[in-house]
């Protein structure tokens, strides 16, 4: 298939069965009349999106339900358009059912989750040789991978920076949890091919990591051309420069639909809970063996947990670091909670402020 500079600007557009469209999405899609058209997002400019349709790309605005309704589309999305010819303009009145949601806390008081993108297959978790190699920020990026239901697959670039890059795998492998770890050098190409098994046609990846990790690098690696801009990182601390702004998807040439991301400073696991067990399979399975079925392995008598650290077949920074993430989760789920139910108030005020002026005969009824 012929390469696509796909995202924004997009040149040379695949149509939407290469994109992923399938009998699922066009099930949902037969209630919508004639004059409107499916697309899939591949790049959000603010207050404008981007989408691919059969007949091209073109720039939309988002219909004042979906506003009303707090949904906003994320990249990777299949939409509802409605085309307006007469005017030249597009609107997104409807997202169709999403396959899976990845996303991340969000700092505010409402606890609410941003969606980073939909409808993915698999999430490629890169970090990279020196400062950003970290365990315990692994850990929070395979939580709300599992969380979205994707399949996370780590991938460690530069690996050409480090003195013995075999024992990069080894230092993630204890965290991994049986998704794969793959080392590579998106810069000189080293390694490359064993990312092969997780690009086929149709299939989606989120690109997912720290500014300067190299995201943007292997994005040019795999489509052989330089059309996402690099930088270098900071010799004083190892850290990268922010150089992808915004969410864009691509289609490489074998097929798969590749989706960057601008780097995470911060990895807020927001509502993740479902991706904890997943993520720690040795801590739950231990914890089905304490004494009491509501132990929090933190000073319990038979605890299994403990226990499996005072042995030395479980790391106590491990456990520690499971505490520390199950504590976020559920002060994020109580903002949550205090979030719906201020919005739920506000609802009922805006309701018995229109049936005051309703009842005064004020108002445009």
């Amino acid at each position: 298939m012929e390469r696509n500079d796909t995202g924004c600007g997009t040149l040379h557009p695949p149509t939407l069965h290469q994109l992923g469209w399938t009998e699922d999405h066009a099930a949902a899609f037969a209630q919508y009349p004639d004059h409107y058209k499916p697309g899939r997002v591949s790049c959000r400019q603010k207050t404008v999106w981007e989408v691919l349709t059969d007949a091209g790309a073109l720039t939309a605005t988002v219909s004042g339900a979906l506003k009303r309704s707090g949904q906003y589309p994320a990249v990777g999305d299949f939409v509802v358009l409605l085309d307006r010819q007469e005017t030249g303009t597009s609107t997104i009145v409807a997202i169709l059912p999403r396959t899976s949601i990845f996303s991340r806390g969000e700092a505010g008081p409402d606890g609410t989750d941003q969606v980073i993108a939909a409808n993915i297959d698999t999430v490629f978790i890169m970090t990279a040789a020196g400062h950003d190699l970290n365990a315990r920020r692994t850990e929070r990026y395979l939580a709300i991978a599992h969380a979205s239901g994707a399949r996370p697959v780590i991938v460690i670039n530069k690996s050409d920076l480090a003195d013995d890059p075999r024992t990069l795998t080894e230092q993630l492998a204890t965290v991994a949890a049986g998704a794969p770890v793959i080392t590579l050098s998106a810069a000189n190409g080293d390694g490359i091919e064993h990312l092969s098994p997780f690009l086929s046609s149709k299939t989606t990846i989120a690109l997912i990591g720290s500014s300067g990790v190299g995201k943007s690098t292997l994005i040019n690696r795999l489509l052989s051309s330089a059309v996402q801009e690099t930088s270098t990182i900071r010799e004083q601390d190892g850290r990268g420069r922010h150089t992808t702004t915004v969410r864009q998807l691509f289609i490489l040439p074998g097929g798969a639909i590749m989706i960057d991301n601008p780097g995470i400073r911060e990895v807020g696991l927001g509502t993740a809970a479902d991706g904890m067990a997943d993520t720690f399979p040795d801590i739950t399975g231990l914890a089905c063996q304490c004494r009491f079925s509501d132990c929090r392995h933190d000073g319990e008598p038979g605890c299994a947990v403990q226990e499996a650290v005072q042995n030395g077949t479980l790391a106590e920074s491990r456990l520690e670091n499971y505490r520390r993430l199950m504590r976020e989760i559920a002060f994020s789920q109580e903002k949550a909670e205090i979030g719906l139910v201020r919005t739920e108030r506000k609802r009922w005020k805006q309701i018995a402020k229109m049936g005051k002026e309703i009842s005064q005969g004020k108002g445009r009824w």
